[in-house]
């Protein structure tokens, strides 16, 4: 059920830290939307999605950096691709209500493929970076007949031993840019010239990730088994300068899955979206373009 309907236009691309990103200049036109859902774990979640551009449905899920790390890239996917792009809030970030019995990635899951079912859309592209890979990667097991593939970005989520996930939740601003970038220069800041509803919204994320997570290790390890049974096609990408998880982990991440591949992307780091987006985007395209199973509504 859609609780209220709220257009809204927005003007240069901010990363998580608060940082305009030079290669995001132009405006961006976001349709928002509140839909009210019911999980029999939790009851009612108010869920806000973020909509560009129309077409075939991607579902972009964004990862502890908050809605802001994937906006420019939906942005940019919707407007060069003629495509749906929808970017729902995981509860708890950018300010939104967190309800206290939703605690789970597997929860985000389960509320993720009800969005499906209640937009009534199909042929829907899958795509997660970090902790937004791991609730794809939960969102295959449900089997929803409405997805067609999965791209998972930099995704945390599994166990490999001898190749951790870094734990976030130690590291400094400074040291999360060390890194998540390639080019780590490009994204120094100084956190006091955050503007306001970035340092507002900046512990909250931080405790709400902490809370989907389980803390530190990034990884649930029931998942690994879990994930063999699934047979969708997934494209696991990772960034060569990615220093929160390493190519192992990735390359791990892809063997575990009947129909998957693994590719490294070139010169960029953790987040793709943000350091090298073109790339992301034809590698993206490519892949979900011969996923083209039936039509859309």
């Amino acid at each position: 059920m859609v609780a209220g309907s709220n257009p809204a236009r927005l003007t240069n691309y901010k990363n998580f830290f608060g940082a305009t990103h030079p290669g995001y200049t132009v405006s961006m036109n976001i349709t928002t939307k509140q839909y009210n859902l019911e999980l029999p774990t939790v009851g009612s979640i108010a869920l806000t999605v973020n909509k560009y551009g129309e077409g075939r449905p991607y579902l972009v899920l964004h990862g502890g950096g908050g809605p802001q790390t994937v906006q420019a890239f939906a942005n940019k996917l919707a407007n060069e691709k003629h495509v749906q792009v929808l970017v729902p809030i995981h509860p708890g970030f950018a300010l939104t209500n967190r309800p206290e019995k939703l605690t789970t990635i597997k929860q985000l899951a389960e509320l993720y493929n009800k969005l499906l079912d209640t937009l009534n859309i199909n042929n829907v592209v899958v795509i997660g970076n970090s902790l937004g890979g791991w609730i794809a990667a939960e969102m295959s097991l449900f089997d929803s007949k409405r997805v067609s593939c999965i791209v998972l970005v930099d995704a945390v989520g599994i166990d490999v031993p001898e190749h951790p996930v870094v734990d976030f939740f130690s590291l400094s601003l400074e040291e999360v840019a060390k890194h998540s970038y390639y080019d780590p220069l490009k994204f120094a800041i100084d956190p006091a010239k955050l503007p306001p509803a970035v340092q507002a919204a900046m512990p909250q994320n931080r405790a709400t990730l902490k809370i989907y997570s389980g803390g530190p290790s990034m990884s649930d390890p029931t998942l690994k088994n879990r994930l063999a049974s699934v047979f969708m096609p997934v494209l696991v990408l990772w960034g060569e300068g990615d220093k929160i998880v390493d190519q192992d982990y990735e390359k791990a991440f892809a063997k575990i899955f009947s129909n998957a591949s693994f590719e490294q992307l070139n010169k960029t780091g953790h987040m793709p979206q943000i350091e090298t987006p073109d790339q992301l985007i034809a590698r993206i395209w490519e892949f979900s373009s011969s996923k083209n199973v039936g039509g859309s509504k």
